[in-house]
């Protein structure tokens, strides 16, 4: 029975219950709760990741376990020298992998199995620029945006619906100094890339494959700008400073907070940004954000195991970040990247010393992140970029 259907059932009493205990019903239905203080996990089935391995110059596909979190290592794709995958876009809907060639210039187009197994489609095809880092696919599935790190741009391809095959829209747009990381809001209308060695946010408009920079970009975020992050809402941006100093804690690294106007999306900064750790005793600045698919909490993550977790509640009236209890925490993490999976249950983190990806559930009520058994999980070198399938 689907979700509406049983939440009907229960306005009319089909079943005979009550319809205040019946809505409970249909809510604890779809989760399954877990013992030791994590609160609960949303039951999941079992999914595949795919992780870009730039030493190598292959990508390898990742199975997870649904129930657990566990990474185990599946195949990979043959090693291309000289390429240096960095990277990648996932279409799950239409089976497709795209792949940033940062050395060759390249993007390369994987076709995916339905065991999650990657075949090369044809040709890498030129990024359009020099040194292609990060890339994006808008929520209509039709454009893939890439950012060129040493040609400061951004390629826009669209995308064939049945082939999965790229073309070029128009010219590179200009994005200020090597443009890094990428993100579109989820209404798809405003596309946001950090350049880090300006310390700011690079903003644009999207709509039907054209880019178009905001009168009042860039906006300035803080020293080294890297990991990108924005609500559901979409009204929200956050953006890691992993250099930036916070000269009354004597810190480094803090976490901007951006009004997004619905109509322009332009930037404005929020009351209390920028975010920090509220400890002396953090020395450095984390670099990757992900937030949880409910809207409740963000986490920075930084190399290391030493506060290498930060953890905030976000205020859901005006985006504003609360540190939770005992953040940041003292556990192996990474800051090559950071994503919680489609279900809500567990957060990854690429670890560039451990040479692989750890692994996190975490409290439901509080945000307190715990390992999972296994973690750091081993990829043999220094992992990319990750992406998860839904």
């Amino acid at each position: 029975m689907s979700f509406l259907r049983a939440a009907r059932a229960a306005l009319v009493n089909e079943f005979g219950l009550p319809a205040v205990l019946m809505a409970l019903v249909v809510v604890l239905a779809g989760l399954s709760f877990s013992c030791g203080g994590s609160g609960y996990t949303r039951s999941a089935p079992n999914h595949n990741a795919y992780v870009t391995l730039p030493q190598r110059g292959s990508v390898l596909l990742l199975n997870i376990d649904g129930a657990t979190g566990v990474i185990t290592m599946g195949a990979q794709t043959p090693q291309v020298e000289n390429s240096s995958p960095t990277g990648l876009a996932l279409l799950s809907s239409k089976k497709f992998l795209y792949v940033a060639n940062s050395r060759a210039n390249t993007i390369s187009i994987f076709n995916v199995a339905s065991d999650g197994t990657l075949t090369l489609s044809g040709t890498p095809i030129p990024a359009g620029g020099s040194s292609p880092n990060a890339m994006v696919i808008d929520p209509t599935g039709k454009y893939l945006l890439v950012t060129n790190n040493l040609t400061d741009d951004v390629s826009v391809f669209s995308i064939d619906a049945s082939s999965g095959a790229l073309s070029l829209v128009g010219s590179p747009v200009f994005a200020n100094a090597s443009p890094t990381e990428i993100l579109i809001t989820p209404s798809g209308k405003f596309v946001y890339v950090t350049n880090p060695g300006l310390g700011m946010v690079t903003a644009f408009t999207f709509s039907n494959g054209v880019l178009q920079q905001m009168p009042t970009s860039p906006v300035l975020s803080g020293a080294g700008a890297f990991g990108l992050a924005v609500d559901g809402s979409g009204r929200f941006l956050y953006v890691a400073n992993p250099s930036a100093p916070n000269p009354s804690l004597n810190t480094t690294g803090n976490i901007s907070g951006f009004d997004i106007d619905p109509n322009t999306g332009a930037l404005t900064q929020m009351l209390g940004s920028p975010f920090t750790s509220g400890t002396s005793t953090v020395s450095s600045g984390p670099s990757a954000l992900t937030l949880d698919p409910f809207g409740r909490f963000i986490y920075a993550t930084a190399a290391g195991s030493s506060y290498s977790i930060w953890c905030f509640m976000i205020t859901p009236t005006n985006g504003q970040l609360v540190p939770v209890t005992n953040s940041p925490f003292s556990l192996a993490a990474g800051g090559l990247f950071a994503l919680i999976d489609p279900s809500g249950n567990y957060f990854y983190t690429g670890t560039q010393s451990g040479n692989g990806i750890a692994g996190y559930t975490y409290n439901s009520s509080t945000g307190a992140p715990t390992a999972i058994s296994g973690s750091p999980f081993s990829t043999g070198t220094p992992p990319g970029k990750m992406v998860l399938s839904e």
